[in-house]
């Protein structure tokens, strides 16, 4: 199978407009394809123009076992399943001797409910913050828009639909997995969601998302069929869906929600208590400022206490009825079973909230929320992921300074049972040795082998670009407004040798915004700001234009992909650090003690700074300059951890020399590339 994962690439590339072989390619196409064979676990790192989805894509359809694709966003799930894999299969179905088949998987809510649309039997009820003025209102509008579309509609699925639908829109005709009545559903044969389970059970590859795998991973609730092997594609993003899994979240609406349903299914004291546990937490939160909580106050620990111990009670009072076999009854035992579970998850989040491990941080959101999280979900990863299950780890961003053991410890993997893949694999004796140290460490099972690889990229980083690294500009961490100033300066100086063609990219909405007025007052070059448009809108001026800049904050950092002359400046305004008022970061960082910088700082902002430099080259054919406005990674010690992570650029000392180099490769900038048309004008095309 490995040898042949190398000739069915071969075969998949004769299908793709413009592709062309590349060794980095067929090596992770080999690689992936021993890992599924062997069952061994594998990061493999493939840069930029590496062509990794085809690279994973190929062999996990040749594999002949059940394989789900966790990718990081609805974006690439869609690329995945509509374009890359109708393709493959297509072409492999003669190399193969069957067709393989793929499906898409995603959660509940994404789907129309029957029962929610036409306000069946087992429709919930509306909650108070989703009331609306009837058909007359934008939302009801939408709804009966919805209504009409559900009649032809074929999957169900929000993204599917040819006229756009706000969030409150869609919660009047969706359901969460929670709410869903299950087997019990009198639509549950026509059920959209359940046919896309039906069709997912049966598919060879299962298109998923990070948020999905998680679920299925820590919540003991299964909501994807099971699978041989996981691919796990932008890797890099894993841990923070994995966190959001298994963080437990209370807010005083909720606790209200759950009291408001209970109300028909519980005695008058019953209720009572709910509706004075509520008062009580409401009050509580409200007087809580956004933050880390070290230690619980005690006013907020016996409100915890309160709205446990009411919503305990109230769902064993509700699971106490039971209901007969027939539907009417049926349908009732469902209702009751939902409001049984919306009581006991609201009293299991404030018993976790109340006792937290002594490896969580409790903290408030902006949102008067309470929350529990891990301070790292290395360990549940190991248990819960990196079991029976085959798992394969990819992205453009897996090493830090140059190595993978930061990554296999956030992903719950042992550095010392991991070993370089294709390098001769260590003795029997060495073998003994590891295991042996690390029984010593932990009483528990052998941890699983696993491998590591890096592609690297098709690219010619040092004759293609330039790394400049505004090293005379002031530190920016010590003299902010004077590095500000500075900042905008240069930024309208650099914008104009490029004579537009700028994707730059700022740590905040405040220094984008400042920077894009001082190059509109000092330049005639059209620049587009994020906010001012939807991103998808904006990316699309942005290509479409050559004489147009586009300046952003963090969603651009790592998702703009415009190949091409449109973008050959790139301008990052300082080093990607984390927010230093994030209340998690903040409890990891007073966990790690000392080596929090490295452990717990350093590494996400290396990734989005090799994220957002990635942004310049994007083609064989492109050429420019990658500009970092913040001195501090040419002067500090971890500059140089910095560094070894970003793309290998030629190392640009003199700003005179860039300039001129900005205005040399604008000269000879080819054509832009065809676009196609703006998200608009597809949206409507579609109708």
């Amino acid at each position: 199978m490995v040898a042949k994962a190398r000739e069915l690439l071969d075969v998949a590339l004769s299908v793709v407009p413009g592709a062309q072989a590349r060794e980095g390619q067929h090596v992770m196409a080999q690689a992936v394809a021993r890992a599924l064979r062997t069952r061994e676990h594998l990061l493999v790192q493939a840069g930029t123009g590496t062509g990794k989805s085809l690279g994973y894509l190929v062999p996990a359809l040749a594999s002949g076992k059940k394989v789900v694709v966790a990718t990081a966003t609805k974006a690439l799930q869609a690329q995945l399943v509509d374009k890359d894999l109708p393709r493959l299969v297509e072409v492999l179905e003669k190399a193969l001797g069957h067709r393989p088949s793929f499906a898409l998987a995603k959660g509940r809510s994404n789907y129309l409910c029957l029962q929610q649309l036409h306000a069946g039997p087992g429709a919930r009820e509306p909650e108070q913050d989703e009331l609306w003025d009837g058909a007359a209102s934008m939302i009801g509008q939408q709804v009966v828009q919805l209504r009409e579309w559900a009649a032809t509609a074929s999957t169900g699925d929000r993204d599917e639909m040819p006229f756009p639908v706000n969030d409150r829109a869609w919660r009047q005709v969706s359901v969460s997995a929670r709410e869903c009545l299950g087997s019990r559903c009198p639509d549950r044969v026509d059920c959209f969601a359940e046919l896309a389970r039906e069709d997912a059970k049966e598919a060879d590859v299962v298109v998923a998302n990070h948020a999905l795998l998680a679920l299925n991973a820590f919540t003991g609730v299964q909501v994807l069929p099971e699978h041989d092997a996981v691919i796990l594609d932008e890797a890099h993003e894993f841990v923070s869906s994995a966190t959001d899994a298994l963080t437990h979240e209370l807010s005083a609406p909720a606790v209200r929600r759950a009291a408001a349903a209970a109300k028909e299914y519980v005695g008058a004291s019953t209720h009572e208590r709910l509706e004075d546990a509520h008062a009580v937490i409401e009050g509580v939160l409200q007087g809580l400022l956004p933050g880390w909580i070290p230690a619980l106050p005690e006013q907020l620990v016996n409100a915890l206490v309160l709205v446990e111990n009411a919503c305990g009670a109230a769902a064993a009072e509700v699971g106490k009825a039971t209901g007969g076999t027939g539907g009417t009854d049926e349908l009732e035992q469902a209702r009751r079973e939902r409001v049984k579970q919306g009581l006991a998850e609201v009293a299991e989040a404030a018993g976790e909230l109340r006792e937290p491990g002594t490896r969580s941080a409790v903290y408030a959101t902006q949102e008067r929320a309470l929350r529990v999280s891990p301070l790292n979900v290395g360990a549940a990863l190991a248990s819960g992921l990196f079991g029976e299950v085959t798992v394969i780890a990819t992205s453009a961003t897996l090493t830090l300074g140059g190595s993978f053991r930061h990554t296999a410890r956030e992903l719950g993997l042992t550095w010392m049972a991991g070993s370089e893949y294709g390098v001769k694999a260590p003795t029997p004796r060495d073998h003994e040795a590891v295991d042996e140290v690390l029984d010593q460490q932990a009483q528990q099972e052998p941890p699983a082998r696993w491998s590591y690889l890096d592609v690297g990229s098709p690219f010619d980083y040092a004759r293609q670009g330039q790394l400049y690294i505004a090293r005379d500009l002031p530190d920016p961490g010590k003299q902010g407004v004077a590095w500000q100033a500075a900042v905008d300066d240069l930024c309208a100086t650099l914008v104009e040798a490029a004579g537009g063609r700028t994707l730059a990219l700022f740590s905040s909405t405040a220094a984008a915004g400042r920077a894009a007025a001082a190059v509109r007052d000092r330049t005639d070059v059209p620049v587009l700001l994020q906010g001012e448009d939807t991103p998808g809108a904006l990316a699309h001026r942005f290509a479409s234009d050559a004489r147009t800049c586009l300046f952003g904050t963090r969603s651009f950092w790592q998702g703009v992909d415009v190949p091409g002359s449109a973008c050959q400046l790139v301008i990052l305004d300082r080093i990607p650090f984390p927010h230093v008022d994030d209340p998690l970061m903040q409890a990891r960082l007073a966990d790690a003690g000392e080596s929090g910088f490295m452990d717990v700082t350093l590494p996400p902002a290396a990734v989005l700074l090799a994220q957002g430099a990635g942004r310049l080259i994007r083609s064989t054919t492109d050429r420019g300059v990658v500009v970092v406005l913040d001195p501090r990674l040419a002067t500090a010690r971890y500059g140089q951890v910095l560094l070894k992570t970003l793309p290998g650029f030629y190392r640009a000392r003199l700003l005179d020399a860039v300039l001129a180099s900005l205005k040399a490769i604008d000269a000879a900038a080819e054509p832009l590339s065809e676009v196609g048309p703006p998200p608009s004008a597809r949206r409507r095309a579609a109708r």
